[in-house]
């Protein structure tokens, strides 16, 4: 019998309670998810068929060199987070994951609003690469 301490877990509470052991997730990956302050508890939104539900990244605010970038000029974030997917079609199971970082296209998928944050809702073939 392995014993492990629970502070080696991250806890994402939500339907279904997904916990990711952080030896198994990568550090980049756990970083950002502690920085997104992910609450999935209140998720009520899930996706049908083949779609995805991400939060989107925070976009840069400085550049390399430090100048600082207005709200105006910034790019739109192409980076998220997996929080909710759907079921997959009937012959086509979903590959990506709750939890899974993503690069996207510019112009891909629908953008929405859910209690106050910022989500991107698209199909699974919108998503270019998984990191």
């Amino acid at each position: 019998k392995s014993k492990v301490k629970n502070d080696n877990y991250l806890s994402l509470d939500g339907p279904g309670l997904y916990n990711f052991a952080l030896e198994i997730v990568p550090k980049n990956v756990r970083k950002f998810l502690k920085s997104c302050n992910l609450n999935i508890k209140n998720m009520n939104v899930k996706p049908l068929a083949d779609r995805v539900l991400v939060e989107p990244a925070q976009a840069e605010t400085t550049t390399a060199s430090g100048i600082i970038i207005p709200d105006t000029a910034q790019e739109k974030p192409q980076k998220g987070i997996i929080v909710a997917v759907g079921d997959g079609k009937k012959d086509e199971p979903l590959t990506v994951k709750v939890g899974d970082t993503v690069l996207y296209g510019k112009y891909s998928g629908t953008e929405l609003k859910y209690e106050g944050k910022d989500y991107m809702i698209m199909r699974e073939s919108d998503i270019l690469a998984i990191i």
